[in-house]
């Protein structure tokens, strides 16, 4: 049975809380925007036919936290000098910093085209962090591929409700 050093525990449980602890604050803060906007102002504004239930999103966005910490995780588990890996996490942090802001662009500032200019961006930087994660883990790459998914349909969505309203 393999050991771990003191100093190999201490990586590991730095890689860890590296991983979560920015996707966890990406939760709380998209949170704080959007809920107290739901009822107030989201639930007024007209919605394309595909639009899911408000019941839909938390489950989803749990699920994709969670496939993200756990890419984010195995990026950082990888010796500091991987070719790549110091790319890929400054994409990864870029597109988490996107997906935090984007709750305030679109549900606090009320701005659906706010949103919509956000989600753009964030789609690139989600599909550039995949793309330059192939290289370095494809595992945690193949962890991004429901999130870009996710976000492009959100995109739409987004689209859909500035066009509607």
């Amino acid at each position: 049975m393999l050991q771990r050093t003191a100093n190999q525990n201490r990586s590991w449980i730095q890689a860890l809380l590296l991983a979560i602890l920015p996707v966890v604050a990406t939760s709380i803060l998209g949170q704080m925007a959007t809920y107290p906007n739901i009822e107030s102002w989201y639930s007024t504004l007209e919605k394309s036919s595909f639009n899911p239930p408000n019941w839909v999103f938390a489950p989803v966005w749990t699920t994709l936290y969670i496939l993200m910490a756990y890419a984010a995780w195995r990026l950082l588990s990888l010796p500091a000098r991987t070719p790549g890996r110091l790319a890929t996490l400054t994409l990864f942090y870029v597109q988490l910093a996107l997906n935090a802001l984007w709750s305030w662009m679109f549900f606090a500032m009320q701005s659906p085209v706010a949103g919509l200019g956000n989600i753009i961006a964030q789609i690139g930087f989600i599909l550039a962090t995949i793309a330059q994660a192939w290289r370095v883990d494809k595992t945690a790459a193949l962890c991004l591929v429901p999130l870009a998914a996710w976000v492009s349909f959100a995109s739409v969505l987004n689209f859909a409700i500035w066009f509607l309203n």
